[in-house]
């Protein structure tokens, strides 16, 4: 059996460099992270997880001992990637004297991030799983949406840092609210899910200037 790179597996006579073991396991890890993200990870089986990552079953337990522990490695994965995204946001806003806020807003409740699914906001895109995952996964999704809303209280205009978390919260609660529910209804339902998007926005652009 071959893996990736066209080197034999475990099975053969030859070994796999480090480099390419750690290659290997990012490719699963994507792999994994753009199937769970499209259909949820229960939707997901080892099978399927194997034959999109090009490896046998074999190859994957290599690197992961169940899928529980691949599931905590893409979660892992998408909050770093999710965090830097969020920090190139804030530094674009900044740079241009933008209120990171307001574009933070208009961007998370745009169409654009409403159909990129596979490389949005993992907070939104896994909070219909995260409940029913291992422990490892549920604490790094409860760091990330700690992590998100602190860096979104520190650019709300308002002195008192209470206050602030408290409208981080809401605002960032109710963003992933609309962007689900528009989710949920766009295929079936484009016109509606348009709607959600857009009222959601205006409004959430409102509250940030009261």
């Amino acid at each position: 059996m071959q893996t990736m790179a066209g080197l034999p597996d475990r099975s053969g006579h030859m070994g796999v460099s480090k480099q390419q073991a750690i290659e290997n396991k990012r490719s699963i890890v994507a792999a994994a992270e753009k199937l769970f993200r499209e259909r949820g990870v229960a939707a997901v089986g080892l099978t399927e997880l194997t034959k999109a990552a090009g490896f046998t079953q074999g190859g994957f337990y290599n690197h992961f001992k169940s899928k529980d522990a691949l599931v905590a490695a893409v979660m892992e994965k998408a909050m770093e990637d999710g965090a830097a995204q969020l920090i190139a946001g804030i530094q674009a806003s900044k740079t241009s004297a933008a209120d990171p806020m307001k574009r933070h807003i208009e961007w998370y409740l745009s169409p654009d991030h409403l159909t990129n699914i596979e490389a949005g906001c993992p907070l939104t895109a896994f909070a219909g799983d995260v409940r029913r995952l291992g422990k490892e996964a549920r604490q790094s999704y409860a760091r990330g949406l700690r992590w998100n809303v602190d860096q979104l209280a520190n650019v709300i205009d308002d002195e008192n840092p209470q206050e602030r978390r408290r409208k981080a919260i809401a605002l960032f609660s109710q963003m992933v609210g609309s962007l689900m529910l528009s989710r949920a209804v766009a295929e079936v339902d484009p016109d509606f899910a348009d709607e959600i998007l857009k009222d959601g926005r205006q409004q959430l652009l409102q509250a940030i200037k009261a």
